[in-house]
């Protein structure tokens, strides 16, 4: 339909529109705002009245913070002086660690793996070796560490790396078995190199293979030592240029490691053996074991075991020295766990992991490796965890991680996000959530100390609530910009555990995870929490300080359009609405599931997917369950998974819809006040004719079929397969194909073809199709029900997959005395407003435009043991604008679809503004959000764009592609929250926290934390005379003399291209603005300068020698023939 715009002139309202029909496109598509006059008076006032404080300015995207478990972790390192830890990851991230609240995400643009990193020792400076062959330079001396240089090796692959203590020159092993070194400055690659075949003895046959290990022996760093994968071991000398000694080993190689005093090594190998050699005698090995071998009866070498892939020996002054590996287990224990082992002396310790060892570390008290290493803990990298493990105590104890890294410990399904919540829920969540602290730990301070960190100037709460496949609830502490876990509620305990086998006996329509939380609602200021599950269930939680005995309320709901289906523990409770059966004669074929599974034996009817428990169940202090709603089977059809949940403290009601329909239920008196269809909510109101069909007229699966929420298909480790009536974008999850490609669906709506138009004009048969019109939103709110109401009621605004909003009326029992004895009656207000899309969020403004907050109940303890009159008696807060006490003669409804977005003047229900927001996408989440003391519409869109709009005008305040949605992850976790604040899931382990407010962005570089800090080197313990004499090299070893450019030349220009980076930028952005910062723009801008002319320089210098070698070579020639005849040719 084409757009109009048209303003009546009476109205007097363009006085109060500075923008334009035109409105902006946003990039989603051909967006625009539309105001449709209202009447005079009621509608118009407020529009001049009302001045909006936001403006494009107030806006700006950047990220945060990143928490969790970093994804697919490769590599690791560890600054002993500066005490902080980096990780590597599958993706090209590094994640920097340090005290809590020193948490640093960096990314390298190429994506490419990260094979190793090196710190340089207390320098505040890292080096990441990618699996796309390059090297970067990290500056760690700012807040956001960006790369200073990068070099891209173009004919080698990049296999080992090794950083000597206080050297900067880096020794690069490749997989052709040569040997590089890059001087760390400046990022230029020595004309010294080490050739595989200079190293082995010339009378080898064979290459050696890739270079797996380099390190300086601790005695003398003038003497390299180089491990190579097929078993040779080189002992370089550098300063000679020739190979020491060689050693060979009939086992491939897979680490070495030095005793401190630069006499002995042990490697370890692919056979589970670690072999240790001495320098004076390299012929064999003089030791060799296989430490979980079995030995042989007959005195055989012990049988081979799995490969050891990294060893570590360390020495004590006072003790034996530690010697420490990973892998080494025996092939006949198949179902043994990956273990660490730790040998000391005698006593050998296996430590049992619960994932795959990526990596491990030995934190020592020195960084000098000549020096007695005295080990203190070993940190223990695993697929999906990190832990650290004391060596200090005889039991090796693990350090209790600060970090929130076990967000992922079971999958994230969904997440909320509060900022500006009330003050006193985070020490109340923490004092009932830290009973379950785990024992056991060691007792000493977590050992990954380094940074520095405040809490900077926001300091209001902030908390998020995750929920997860297996049905846990977790409340983090969200404050400035830190994340703590606060409480874990196990929302699984409120059912009967299933007895294996029993799956298909039952009526569970999921197969794995039937506990997985699928929406929740919280009212913080109530403390009234919600959660609705996998199994088409709703369970009702009250916060209580007090342990209680007690049994659970549980109610069963038949969720379809016969209204002779409600069911409630009261049958003298009439339909809410009596004339609803007389108004269509097949409603049931409506109503019934669009997707059946076929079911075995019998016909389920009237079952729901699981079973409450029946006993008393003890209940700690925290959320304890009030009432627990379950869908049941209709004639053999299982339950569709609830879309829509709203709960509200003060009316006691909870409602939730699905695709067949509605139900309302009343949570004080625990009954079913409503449990109708969709169709049946109109009332007398359905705008159109709708054809019946024959029942169950299809029974195919729908492949965008949203009426159950998947869970496995976000995560592809997991095997799961939800066996129920959905399909929902399944196919998407973890695709490289961002959404728009596959067709424009969205989640809630099925026909994207036939998505209706403003004017709601389709034809008979595409209603046919979507005739399974699913509930997507509710909200209950103080408002006029009907036009020309002249007071606000208590109402229930439900919005559906096919655009439409409908309001209901609540009639609750006038005085609190009668609210546990009088039924709540609902009905139709015959108010039916419509939008174009799915219906997404509604909110309510004031007739000043302040956001006004939904009625609720102030909190109190459900068990307190003051029982008197007065602490049983409900506090109700039903207006909380502050402004004014009363809502005004008129107020404004805000309600955004997954196309557009309207606001209306009630209770005329004048729509006064109109804002497309996208044609060629749609919205995946909407949010009605507060920042800086005003009040805008956060969106979120399938294409990628953030966008907000002002409120009431919808004017585009704001529109960046930002986010990509390449994964069904964050499509289904992106959340907006007050004071400009957003999350959602990057990955299977980690939450993403971004801004989108400009003095948010403004006020970040004071909130992260520092991650260099300076700290003085320890001094290297004084030798003595005797030891300095006769062990180790009698003259120092000069790197800068041997491996300069004056000695050793220029590398050849094709191996490796220089690259400089954007560190130094970077670091202005992160510096004080003003004539500091262009300074140091100016300075790196000369820098640069300078690096290009003495490119210039370089190029010419070797224009101007190629071209004297053309001339002594042509003069050569000239002389060679000069006295020649032409015979003589």
């Amino acid at each position: 339909m084409k757009k109009f715009n048209f303003r009546k002139v009476l109205d007097g309202l363009t006085a109060a529109s500075p923008v334009g029909s035109s409105g902006g496109g946003s990039g989603s598509g051909a967006g625009g705002s539309v105001h449709p006059g209202g009447t005079a008076g009621a509608a118009g006032t407020p529009r001049e009245e009302i001045q909006e404080t936001l403006t494009s300015d107030h806006f700006q995207i950047c990220k945060t913070v990143r928490h969790g478990f970093p994804y697919l972790p490769t590599a690791l390192a560890f600054d002993p002086v500066q005490k902080i830890l980096a990780i590597g990851t599958r993706t090209g991230a590094i994640r920097i660690l340090g005290r809590p609240g020193v948490d640093c995400y960096c990314q390298h643009e190429s994506g490419a793996a990260v094979l190793q990193l090196q710190f340089l020792i207390n320098e505040g400076a890292l080096v990441s070796a990618c699996a796309d062959d390059a090297l970067h330079l990290w500056n760690l001396r700012q807040k956001r560490p960006a790369i200073l240089h990068s070099l891209k090796f173009n004919r080698e692959r990049i296999t080992y790396c090794h950083l000597p203590f206080q050297s900067k020159w880096l020794y690069v092993g490749t997989e052709r078995g040569n040997t590089h070194i890059v001087n760390i400055e400046s990022f230029i690659l020595s004309g010294y190199v080490i050739m595989w075949n200079k190293a082995i003895e010339l009378s080898t046959k064979t290459h050696p293979g890739p270079v797996v290990h380099l390190s300086d022996s601790p005695r003398d760093e003038g003497k390299l030592l180089i491990g190579y994968e097929n078993g040779t071991i080189v002992f370089w000398d550098l300063r000679s240029k020739r190979a020491d000694l060689r050693a060979y080993y009939d086992e491939a190689i897979h680490s070495v490691a030095w005793h401190h005093e630069g006499k002995q090594f042990m490697c370890s190998h692919s056979d589970g053996s670690l072999t240790l050699w001495n320098l004076k005698s390299p012929n064999r090995p003089f030791q060799t074991t296989i430490p979980h071998g079995k030995v042989q009866r007959d005195g055989k070498k012990p049988e081979s075991c799995k490969p050891i892939l990294k060893v570590e020996y360390k020495t004590c002054k006072n003790s034996e020295p530690f010697v420490i590996f990973s892998g080494g287990l025996s092939y006949d224990k198949p179902c043994r766990r990956p273990s660490l082992t730790i040998m000391h002396g005698k006593a050998i310790t296996v430590l049992e992991m619960d994932h795959p060892i990526v990596d491990f570390l030995t934190l020592c008290e020195t960084p000098y490796p000549n020096e007695f290493q005295e080990p203190y803990a070993v940190v223990v990298l695993l697929e999906k965890d990190l832990i650290v493990v004391d060596l200090t105590q005889s039991n090796f104890p693990i350090f209790e991680n600060p970090y929130p890294i076990d967000i992922h410990e079971s999958p994230v399904t969904c997440t909320e996000y509060f900022a500006d919540c009330p003050p006193d829920l985070i020490p109340v969540l923490y004092s009932v959530g830290a009973k379950h602290k785990k024992q056991g730990y060691s007792n000493k301070e977590w050992p990954i100390s380094g940074g520095a960190w405040n809490l900077g100037a926001q300091t209001y709460p902030e908390i998020i609530i995750t929920g997860h496949a297996d049905g846990s609830v977790k409340f983090w502490d969200a404050s400035a910009i830190t994340l703590q876990m606060l409480y874990k509620l196990k929302t699984s305990k409120v059912f009967e555990k299933q007895k294996v086998g029993e799956g298909k006996a039952t009526a569970e329509i999921v197969e794995e995870d039937p506990f997985a939380v699928q929406m929740m609602y919280w009212c913080p200021e109530s403390r009234i929490f919600c959660v609705a599950g996998v199994s088409a269930y709703v369970i009702v939680y009250r916060f209580s300080k007090h342990e209680v005995n007690t049994e659970i309320a549980s109610l069963e709901v038949r969720l379809q359009c016969e209204v002779e289906d409600i069911i409630t523990p009261e049958p003298e409770t009439n339909p809410p609405f009596p004339d609803a059966s007389s108004q269509l004669p097949s409603l049931k074929s409506l109503s019934g599931s669009t997707n059946t599974v076929a079911c075995e034996g019998t016909m389920k009817d009237s079952i729901p997917c699981l079973s409450v428990k029946a006993r008393p169940v003890r209940m700690p202090p925290g959320y304890q369950a009030d009432l627990v709603i379950q869908l049941v089977w209709v004639d053999g059809e299982p339950p569709q998974q609830i879309t829509s949940l709203a709960v509200n403290s003060a009316y006691g009601l909870v409602a939730f819809g699905n695709c067949n329909g509605l139900a309302v239920v009343d949570f004080m008196q625990k009954t079913v006040l409503l449990s109708m269809g969709t169709l049946d909510l109109y009332g007398s109101s359905d705008p159109y004719q709708r054809q019946p069909r024959s029942p169950r007229k299809s029974r195919q699966f729908a492949a965008d079929n949203f009426c159950m929420r998947g869970l496995s298909n976000f995560y592809p480790d997991l095997t799961k397969r939800i066996r129920t009536s959905y399909q929902s974008l399944t196919e998407l999850s973890d695709s490289p194909v961002s959404l728009e490609l596959e067709r424009c669906k969205s989640p809630t709506s099925e026909n994207r073809e036939n998505s209706f138009s403003r004017s709601r004009s389709s034809s008979v048969s595409s209603i046919d199709r979507d005739s399974k019109e699913a509930i997507t939103a509710l909200y209950f709110m103080e408002s006029f029900a009907r036009k020309n109401d002249s007071a606000v009621s208590s109402c229930l605004w439900v919005g559906t997959g096919l655009g439409m909003v409908i309001i209901l009326s609540l009639n609750l029992p006038a005085s609190d005395d009668s609210r546990q004895s009088e039924p709540v009656m609902v009905s139709p207000s015959g108010t039916v407003l419509t939008l174009k899309g799915a219906v997404l969020t509604f909110a309510c403004l004031d007739c000043m435009g302040t956001l006004t907050h939904q009625p609720y109940e102030v909190w109190r303890d459900p068990h307190s043991a003051d029982d008197g009159d007065k602490a049983r008696k409900r506090k109700l807060v039903m207006h909380s604008p502050s402004s004014s006490q009363d809502m005004g003669d008129h107020q404004f409804a805000v309600i955004c679809s997954e196309k557009q977005a309207k606001v209306f003047s009630l209770p005329s229900q004048t729509c006064l503004y109109v804002h497309n927001i996208t044609e060629t996408s749609f919205l995946l989440r909407a949010d009605v959000v507060t920042l800086c003391n005003s009040v805008c519409l956060a969106c979120f869109c399938a294409n990628g764009h953030i966008m907000t709009l002002s409120l009431p005008s919808l004017r585009p305040l704001l529109d960046i592609n930002y986010l990509p949605v390449t994964d069904m992850r964050i499509a289904r976790t992106f959340c907006f929250t007050n004071e400009g604040q957003a999350l959602y899931l990057s990955s299977p382990t980690e939450i993403q926290r971004l801004t989108y407010s400009q003095e948010m962005c403004d006020n970040l570089q004071d909130m992260l934390g520092d991650l260099f800090t300076p700290v003085e080197t320890p001094e290297a313990q004084n030798r003595g005379f005797l030891k300095g004499l006769f062990g180790g090299s009698g003259q120092a070893f000069d790197r800068e003399e041997l491996f300069g450019e004056a000695t050793a030349g220029k590398a050849s220009r094709s191996l490796a291209q220089h690259i400089p980076g954007s560190g130094g930028i970077e670091g202005v952005r992160g510096a004080a603005g003003g004539v500091i910062g262009d300074l140091t723009r100016a300075r790196i801008a000369l820098d640069e300068r300078g690096q290009k002319l003495g490119e210039l320089d370089e190029r010419t210098a070797s224009m101007m020698a190629s071209a004297e070698a053309f001339s002594k070579h042509a003069h050569e020639v000239m002389l060679k023939y000069k006295d020649k005849k032409w015979y003589q040719f």
